[in-house]
């Protein structure tokens, strides 16, 4: 059965939903989108040969709806949606923070709510999403948010009580080694290469090791120990590392960042 699936709040990631759904082979005339703008919606609508229309035309004619706002919009967005959700409306929030139950509770009682959690290499077809389940969601229905979010990466599932830490590992995963290879670009700048080299260097670098540890099925302690000879320049550089408290700050970072996703959980958006 022809499902109708409409992205509400269509931005960079709503977008790269839409893209992603479309090369994986749904119709475009089986998706709607959403957009606070109308310039925006007719650049969607023109881009991919979607349909355009109002949060309410959406809630009233698709199968499933995609609220891919923020946090901070989520509760109009709801107010907006609820007088038009019918009970047998699959929606499926990616905002992070917005537990399914906040959701439940401004719609009408029994719909079925899903939690994904999806970071920015959806724009490349190579994203983490993190799937959760609400009070009245079926396995059909985690199957089917499975299916629309494969199209940008992979999916996995978890308890809800773990989305928190999986935003701050993976949702905002992506931001800490863009850090990283800044940080390693000037290093690189500091030790005499132009910075075009540097960059190329670590890229190239980074994609490598990520590669292997995708596919060697290696743990990471084995990876780094084949690159680390006894009294060699990796054994000294990770020995500076650990004298500035690298893993510290990491443990330390990871858990301010899932601390932020309750709060915002919480209501607490300041």
């Amino acid at each position: 059965m022809t499902q109708r699936v409409a992205v509400l709040g269509t931005g960079k990631i709503g977008e790269a939903l839409l893209s992603g759904m479309i090369r994986a082979g749904f119709s475009p005339s089986d998706l709607v989108v959403t957009a606070r703008r109308s310039e925006r919606a007719a650049e969607l609508r023109t881009r991919y040969g979607v349909e355009a229309v109002s949060n309410a035309e959406a809630a009233k004619t698709a199968d499933t709806l995609i609220l891919t706002v923020k946090p901070q919009d989520m509760g109009a967005l709801l107010d907006e949606l609820a007088p038009h959700v019918p009970a047998e409306r699959l929606v499926i929030s990616g905002a992070a923070g917005i537990p399914t139950a906040y959701i439940e509770q401004r719609l009408a009682d029994g719909i079925p709510v899903v939690r994904v959690m999806t970071n920015t290499p959806a724009l490349v077809d190579e994203a983490m999403s993190v799937i959760s389940g609400g009070t009245h969601a079926t396995e059909a229905h985690l199957a089917h948010a499975e299916e629309i979010f494969n199209a940008v990466g992979k999916s996995i599932r978890v308890p809800e009580t773990q989305q928190d830490a999986a935003t701050a590992l993976s949702g905002s995963g992506p931001a800490y080694f863009y850090y990283l290879v800044e940080a390693m670009t000037d290093a690189g700048i500091l030790l005499g290469l132009p910075r075009a080299q540097a960059h190329d260097l670590i890229v190239q670098a980074a994609i490598g090791a990520a590669v292997m540890l995708r596919d060697s099925g290696e743990h990471p302690v084995k990876l780094r120990e084949a690159v680390t000879s006894p009294a060699g320049t990796t054994i000294n550089a990770i020995r500076e590392l650990e004298n500035h408290g690298v893993r510290a700050a990491l443990l330390a970072a990871l858990e301010a960042a899932r601390d932020r996703s309750r709060e915002l959980a919480s209501g607490n958006s300041n």
